[in-house]
């Protein structure tokens, strides 16, 4: 929209003025709202608390469930089926079939086995990149998937390779593939530059020179639009091991009924992800992954994108739920006691709840644990455990398979390293013809079949839209975004807790309690002569970004308004993330963690944030003396909230103004690399509104948006 005459002028004078860096207070002012509460917990870690102990609530209740739910096999089965349900519709569903065009690229002969260099068109002009390693006994041979774990180099990593070359030299034919965003299939290519390191470790060496990212910072970008379309990037992870298997099907040398998977780290977050949706895995060996969602987020805290299924956590689905989806299918839970970054204690709690349930279906001997005293990989001691549990259940006889002769009685990790050698080198086992699929003619990338996706949907919504009424349209908001009713934002009480003293006004400084343990700050300007109107200041920064002398918000209350600048929660002094190692800090936000913590619990920070702008909207709205008129400005992190708000509420505010916001959700789908984007993200928003839909509902020629950015936070001409 264009600025009219219906926007006051001072707020449009403001809004540019804000563009400049605000002038820095007064040394002597202190404008600090919060204090450390009850627990000595500082203002920038109470918004984590209470995100954890609304997480525990949830885990909790989930156990209880279960065990109501153990006591009697129809409601075990009615368990597994909702929750697998649950699982394939968070992350998209799946795709149609379609050709795989397979072809076989190269060869080469090991020592007592061959491999043959694959590449699949899992979906249209996307493929995917294989290494199957096949016995040199004669066939049809049973077939082990190996994904890869959150390694660089995909399927050329060492103990990728030493795991499937162990299954091939004992019977079993293994297929190791590269996930998209590792090995062969990044999928943020940078065709300008080489490299020889990552843009985001220096210290790590990049598998060809045109990799930007590492892959774990890949998988976290891609699933920003994947969420916003409705899906998550697990779907592309599982939907490719749905087609290696059914690629391993249509050959005469492999069982069709005799299907394995295994795989360590994020290939064990794969391996549980398939053995729970596709009943065509016979026995499977999820390694390094399984622990529970309590002991994780007490730990490390959420890992990457396709490993958190947006509300799983209140839906009542913890990781044991993989295991349990599949019963009473053979299962090797396998984990290192000392690994550091999957909690070998909640692997072990949910290793009993799954047994427990086994024992109800009458197949103990169906789900076991390997856990060497070892650390986070694909050791050694995991590798011969899982060849020997394939061996069992693939081959039908019990054999314990040893890839080292004899170990010493004792032994260190530098030998367990030594034992990780590699057969063959990353150039001898690529499949693509420049060793990057991106570089092949007409591929697309998960970031384009995203925006396709999108673009569809925009098409399929538009009617559905505008055939609803704006109470109707109200409703599908909140309901998308998760923010709260009316009921529950009526009359909220905040407390003053101190005052600044300026020439011309006071500055009231305010708390509002807007979750039970859960406390915002605001600041209040309060002219010494109001003139009857007032503004809701919402700053993407803190409510202390334009509120030194001279700086906008003082221009406003110079001219007699009442000026409330309010923080959202995460945003100024209950931002959180400070002092943390997260990965893609910078990239996704110091709050990574939270959001993605929120997230497992299906709750979004801009719901959250749209409730607390509408609490903070009835605060000014019930000042004394009462405003005869409302105004509403927004900036930055703010906005995209502030926006939902003055939609939510029909007529509240005079004017909107906002600054610095995406002009779209769509335009993030395929936009690959964003910054600090992970905040604004609504799990399958785009299968309903994008944000233009607001615009006429909170106010229409009232609403005056400036100054938009693009998804790497830069400005747009």
């Amino acid at each position: 929209m264009v600025p009219d005459s219906r926007i006051p002028a001072a707020i449009l004078c403001m809004l540019c003025a804000s563009a400049v860096p605000s002038k820095p207070a007064l040394a002597a002012e202190d404008l600090t709202v919060l204090k450390p509460d009850a627990n000595g917990v500082p203002p920038g870690e109470q918004l984590t608390q209470w995100l954890k102990r609304e997480f525990y609530r949830l885990v909790d209740a989930r156990s209880a469930a279960f065990e109501t739910m153990i006591k009697s096999e129809a409601a075990g089965r009615k368990w597994q089926a909702d929750r697998r349900a649950f699982f394939l519709d968070r992350i998209g569903g799946l795709p149609k079939r379609t050709p795989l065009n397979p072809q076989i690229v190269g060869k080469l002969q090991g020592d007592g086995y061959r491999v043959e260099k694959i590449l699949l068109e899992t979906r249209p002009h996307f493929h995917l990149t294989a290494n199957l390693y096949l016995p040199d006994s004669p066939a049809p041979w049973p077939a082990v998937l190996v994904p890869c774990g959150h390694s660089h180099d995909g399927k050329a990593v060492a103990q990728y390779q030493r795991a499937s070359i162990l299954l091939a030299k004992h019977g079993m034919a293994a297929i190791c593939y590269d996930p998209v965003g590792q090995g062969e299939r990044y999928q943020m290519l940078d065709l300008a530059h080489e490299r020889t390191s990552f843009d985001d470790a220096a210290h790590v060496p990049v598998p060809h020179p045109n990799v930007r990212f590492l892959c774990t910072t890949e998988h976290t970008m891609m699933n920003l639009g994947s969420a916003l379309v409705g899906a998550n990037t697990a779907q592309f992870r599982v939907w490719d091991g749905m087609r290696v298997i059914d690629y391993l099907q249509t050959r005469d040398d492999i069982l069709p009924d005799k299907i394995g998977c295994t795989g360590n780290s994020g290939g064990g977050t794969e391996t549980a992800y398939l053995m729970a949706l596709d009943d065509r895995i016979v026995a499977a060996a999820p390694g390094c992954y399984l622990t529970t969602f309590r002991a994780l987020i007490d730990t490390k805290g959420p890992q990457d994108g396709e490993q958190n299924i947006f509300g799983q956590i209140a839906f009542g689905m913890d990781e044991a739920d993989y295991c349990i989806m599949r019963a009473p299918k053979p299962t090797l839970i396998i984990a290192g006691t000392r690994d550091a970054t999957f909690d070998f204690n909640g692997t072990w709690g949910l290793f009993k709840d799954v047994k427990r349930f086994y024992s109800r279906l009458g197949r103990t001997d169906a789900v076991d644990i390997n856990a060497p005293d070892a650390p986070h990989g694909f050791t050694l001691q995991q590798r011969e455990a899982v060849a020997s549990w394939m061996h069992r259940w693939l081959l039908g006889k019990e054999k314990l398979v040893r890839e080292v002769d004899s170990l010493p009685d004792s032994f260190n990790d530098e030998q367990l390293r030594e034992w990780n050698q590699p057969d063959w080198t990353q150039d001898q086992l690529q499949c693509s013809p420049a060793g990057q699929v991106l570089l092949m003619e007409g591929e697309h990338s998960v970031f384009q079949i995203n925006a396709d996706t999108a673009a569809v949907l925009r098409k399929s919504r538009a009617p559905e839209w505008k055939a609803l009424s704006e109470a109707e349209k109200r409703a599908m908001i909140r309901d998308t975004i998760g923010s709260p009713g009316d009921e529950t934002l009526s009359n909220p009480r905040p407390n003053r807790v101190g005052s600044v003293t300026r020439q011309g006004y006071v500055i009231e400084k305010l708390t509002l309690e807007v979750e039970p343990g859960l406390v915002l700050p605001a600041l209040a300007f309060v002219p010494d002569h109001p003139a009857g109107t007032a503004t809701l200041y919402l700053h993407g920064s803190s409510m202390t970004a334009d509120a030194a002398p001279g700086n906008p918000i003082e221009a406003l209350v110079k001219a007699g308004q009442v000026v409330l600048a309010a923080e959202l929660r995460g945003i100024g002094e209950t931002e959180t993330g400070h002092g943390k190692n997260e990965f893609g800090k910078g990239r996704f936000g110091p709050d990574n963690l939270d959001i993605l913590t929120a997230y497992l619990m299906g709750k979004s920070y801009v719901g959250m944030r749209t409730g607390d702008a509408q609490r903070w909207a009835r605060v000014l709205s019930n000042w004394e003396p009462r405003p005869n008129a409302l105004h509403l400005v927004a900036i930055g992190e703010a906005a995209i909230p502030a926006l939902h708000a003055a939609a939510l509420d029909a007529g509240r505010f005079e004017s909107v103004s906002i600054r610095g916001m995406l002009p779209d959700w769509e335009s993030l789908v395929g936009a690959g690399e964003t910054h600090d984007q992970a905040v604004n993200i609504v799990h399958g928003v785009l299968r309903h509104y994008d944000l233009p839909d607001l615009v006429p509902l909170a106010g229409g020629d009232q609403v005056t948006i400036e100054q938009p950015i693009s998804p790497l936070g830069t400005p747009i001409p």
